[in-house]
Protein backbone atom coordinates (compact mmCIF):
# COMPACT_ATOMS: atom_id res chain seq x y z
CA UNK A 1 0.00 0.00 0.00
CA UNK A 2 1.43 3.79 -0.86
CA UNK A 3 1.13 6.41 1.50
CA UNK A 4 0.95 9.95 0.79
CA UNK A 5 3.34 10.94 3.82
CA UNK A 6 5.88 13.39 1.65
CA UNK A 7 6.08 16.64 2.65
CA UNK A 8 4.18 15.88 6.52
CA UNK A 9 5.55 16.78 9.67
CA UNK A 10 7.16 13.67 11.01
CA UNK A 11 4.91 13.75 14.16
CA UNK A 12 1.44 13.59 12.05
CA UNK A 13 3.25 10.58 9.70
CA UNK A 14 4.15 8.62 12.41
CA UNK A 15 0.52 8.63 14.39
CA UNK A 16 -0.65 7.75 10.40
CA UNK A 17 2.00 4.96 10.06
CA UNK A 18 0.92 3.69 13.31
CA UNK A 19 -2.92 3.66 13.41
CA UNK A 20 -2.41 1.30 9.78
CA UNK A 21 0.10 -0.96 11.96
CA UNK A 22 2.78 0.21 9.17
CA UNK A 23 6.35 -1.46 9.99
CA UNK A 24 8.64 1.21 10.07
CA UNK A 25 12.65 2.68 10.21
CA UNK A 26 13.40 5.76 9.69
CA UNK A 27 16.50 7.75 8.69
CA UNK A 28 17.68 11.21 8.95
CA UNK A 29 19.27 13.07 5.70
CA UNK A 30 21.43 16.02 7.04
CA UNK A 31 22.73 18.81 4.81
CA UNK A 32 26.82 18.39 4.13
CA UNK A 33 27.25 21.74 5.20
CA UNK A 34 26.57 24.17 8.35
CA UNK A 35 25.59 26.45 5.89
CA UNK A 36 21.50 27.18 6.86
CA UNK A 37 20.97 25.99 10.56
CA UNK A 38 17.91 23.61 11.25
CA UNK A 39 15.46 22.92 13.92
CA UNK A 40 16.44 18.99 14.41
CA UNK A 41 13.00 19.06 16.90
CA UNK A 42 10.69 19.89 13.80
CA UNK A 43 11.20 16.69 11.17
CA UNK A 44 9.63 16.45 7.87
CA UNK A 45 9.32 13.52 5.53
CA UNK A 46 10.68 13.50 2.35
CA UNK A 47 11.30 10.17 0.98
CA UNK A 48 9.21 7.04 1.62
CA UNK A 49 10.34 3.54 -0.08
CA UNK A 50 9.85 -0.36 0.72
CA UNK A 51 12.95 -1.97 1.71
CA UNK A 52 14.29 -5.95 0.97
CA UNK A 53 11.58 -7.05 3.96
CA UNK A 54 8.85 -4.85 3.40
CA UNK A 55 9.66 -2.73 5.81
CA UNK A 56 8.78 1.06 4.76
CA UNK A 57 12.08 3.43 5.08
CA UNK A 58 10.90 7.05 5.98
CA UNK A 59 13.97 9.58 5.37
CA UNK A 60 13.60 12.65 7.70
CA UNK A 61 15.08 16.13 7.30
CA UNK A 62 15.17 19.00 9.98
CA UNK A 63 12.75 22.09 9.43
CA UNK A 64 15.49 25.39 8.25
CA UNK A 65 15.46 28.06 10.90
CA UNK A 66 14.50 31.58 10.09
CA UNK A 67 17.71 33.86 9.78
CA UNK A 68 17.51 36.16 12.51
CA UNK A 69 17.82 39.72 11.46
CA UNK A 70 20.86 41.27 12.96
CA UNK A 71 20.38 44.53 14.37
CA UNK A 72 23.07 47.39 13.92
Amino acid sequence: MAYDLIGRPWEEAKALLESEGVEFQTEISRPSRDFFKTDSNCLYVVRERRIADGTLLVTLVAKQKKLEKEVF
